[in-house]
């Protein structure tokens, strides 16, 4: 028997390692029961295949495509995963989104400098995110009504300050704007050093990474992020051992409508107008693709690596059945499919396996 596992001498029971998930495991273990692993592990044969099935696939074009789409998914799911692993949820940020961009439209409209512009679009989603922080960490409503309600709340002051008219008229910075949403590195040019197989990624693409990084050097070094797993772990235990439970809830969901904020403002340059509908149904975009990137909806796991790599499976899957001539109708379909099998498999990589549940059902 092995030290670290206690096992039940009655075949056919579970042992309580796999009830409490108690054993160590190696680096290897570990990777091999991470499902952003094999999220990877598919999302590369899934290239592979499609590049073979269609070769437009695997072109750099495609790729810069297929980049810049997702980028502001995997923004917001960098937010939306700080949120998951507190044992909460978000359901405003594409409301968020909205009226982050219409409060940027409406001050570019009226001539305002872009990074006033900026800013106050940036502050106006910041409070969406501190509205619902306050509701939920320190009154203790349910995340899902506060969320939901804000869901509205946000998609119709939108709608309110825009006439529900589009804003494209931006004033003397419409093209700093646009260079903002729309710049591209590296650049392809007859006398350049770049050759032309490797895609031009965006600027959504590159804020995606530096913001990824950062949150990761976070998750693994610092004690914000050992307190933030804790509360999702177990939040009455962690209030017992002093952690600041209401306050790191409240940063959670105000980090949370930061991201949403900024990747509205990466689409506003990109599009160069604002439209009240902007990221309308994105939350659902958002959690499918933080929760098949193996963030937990129970709470106390996630990862910024699984964010944007779940986003990616996403986008790499919408764009594959364009390319194979599938009806567009049907990638609602597909992305609830990979949400159920995303949590299925997280049952059998987080801590409470597949195998110890159907034993329990049957015992």
């Amino acid at each position: 028997m092995q030290p670290n596992q206690v096992q039940s001498s009655q075949e056919g029971h579970a042992s309580i390692a796999d009830i409490v998930g108690i054993v160590e495991q190696s680096a290897f273990q570990k990777l091999r029961t991470s499902q952003a692993f094999w999220v990877s592990v598919a999302l590369f044969v899934l290239v592979v295949f499609m590049t073979m099935l269609e070769p437009s696939f695997g072109t750099a074009e495609n790729a810069t495509n297929i980049t810049r789409n997702f980028a502001p998914i995997a923004i917001m799911g960098l937010g939306m995963t700080v949120v998951l692993i507190t044992g909460g949820i978000d359901l405003s940020v594409g409301s968020v989104m909205g009226l982050v961009a219409i409060v940027a439209g409406v001050l570019l409209t009226a001539h305002y400098s872009w990074y006033v512009a900026f800013i106050a679009g940036l502050l106006a989603g910041i409070a969406c995110g501190a509205f619902n922080g306050f509701f939920v960490a320190y009154i203790g409503m349910p995340s899902f009504v506060v969320t939901l309600g804000m869901l509205s709340v946000a998609r119709s002051l939108a709608v309110v300050l825009s006439g529900n008219q589009m804003l494209y008229q931006f004033g003397p910075d419409a093209p700093i704007v646009k260079a903002i949403g729309q710049a591209k590195w590296p650049i392809h040019s007859p006398d350049g050093w770049v050759p032309n197989w490797i895609p031009q990624f965006s600027s959504h693409f590159w804020v995606m990474v530096v913001m990824a990084l950062a949150l990761g050097w976070v998750f693994i070094f610092t004690a914000w992020a050992r307190h933030l797993f804790a509360i999702g772990g177990n939040e009455t235990a962690a209030r017992m051992t002093g952690v600041p439970v209401d306050k790191i809830k409240f940063q959670a969901y105000v980090f949370s409508s930061f991201c949403a904020s900024i990747a509205s403002l990466l689409l506003l340059g990109y599009s160069g107008s604002a439209i009240n509908a902007v990221g309308t149904g994105y939350e659902l975009r958002v959690i499918a693709g933080t929760v098949i990137g193996g963030a937990s909806l129970m709470g106390g796991y996630g990862t910024a690596f699984g964010a944007v790599i779940g986003s990616a499976f996403l986008e790499v899957v919408r764009n594959a059945l364009l390319m194979a001539g599938i009806d567009s109708n049907w990638q609602g379909a597909f992305v609830g499919i990979f949400i159920i099998l995303a949590v299925l498999l997280g049952m059998g990589t987080s801590g409470r396996s597949l195998k110890s549940f159907f034993i329990i059902k049957r015992g």
